[in-house]
């Protein structure tokens, strides 16, 4: 039986060396079933659509008449019209003490407090938009974008000078740690990402993923051609 990667918080304090402490892969879990084979989704229509491998997301946005977008084009949008700032909304985490992204507190990965009203997971658009009306670019679930993953790609691209317009990513997937392994963007951060481990709810942080694995932090958003 095919299945997925879903987060399993220890039940004590571990150290924070190997995620594998907090992963486990479920037979059975999709994104018809995101905690496994007695899961269901109904009533979770406002949620993020989870468990989605890259092949899939891709398939989807050709179905919709739509497409990933590139990583340079998500930070763009994701920014919403701010330049330099940390946060999609500023340079505040909590900006006037409110909570602007679902992401994780109290201690990572065996206890999430849920001050910000939610422990994983949270419907779409129940913090703020960002300047372009965008929902969700930081935190709730990673997203999937076209970009092959090299860590290089954008040293290399300001070593040869002048202004990049609209990248589109390198020509081949590398990381030094997996070498044979197919990897794409993730951007975004998740409902998982803390400073005391993961700050990547910040806009211009990135993620990796094998093409092949999906899990239940991770979705995608779509480019529409109307938008283009």
């Amino acid at each position: 039986m095919p299945g997925s990667v879903l987060f399993a918080p220890p039940h004590h304090v571990v150290l924070l060396d190997d995620h594998l402490r907090w992963w486990s892969y479920v037979h059975g879990a999709d994104w018809r079933h995101p905690l496994g084979p007695r899961s269901s989704i109904a009533g979770k229509g406002a949620f993020p659509v989870v468990h989605v491998a890259y092949e899939d997301a891709l398939a989807y946005a050709k179905w919709a008449g739509k497409r990933l977008p590139t990583e340079a084009e998500w930070e763009f949008a994701a920014r919403g019209g701010l330049t330099g700032q940390i946060y999609p909304w500023g340079n505040e985490f909590r900006r006037e003490g409110q909570w602007m992204a679902n992401s994780h507190q109290g201690h990572f990965p065996d206890h999430d407090a849920g001050a910000d009203h939610f422990t994983g997971i949270a419907p779409v658009a129940q913090f703020p938009a960002n300047g372009y009306g965008l929902y969700d670019v930081a935190g709730n679930v990673w997203e999937w974008v076209s970009d092959w993953y090299r860590p290089d790609y954008y040293v290399e691209l300001a070593a040869t000078g002048g202004i990049a317009r609209n990248p589109q990513g390198p020509a081949s997937s590398f990381d030094a740690s997996e070498p044979g392994v197919l990897k794409r963007v993730h951007r975004g951060g998740s409902f998982l990402c803390t400073d005391q481990y993961c700050s990547r709810y910040m806009v211009g942080t990135r993620g990796k993923g094998d093409v092949s694995t999906g899990t239940n932090h991770l979705g995608f958003r779509c480019v529409s051609p109307r938008s283009e």
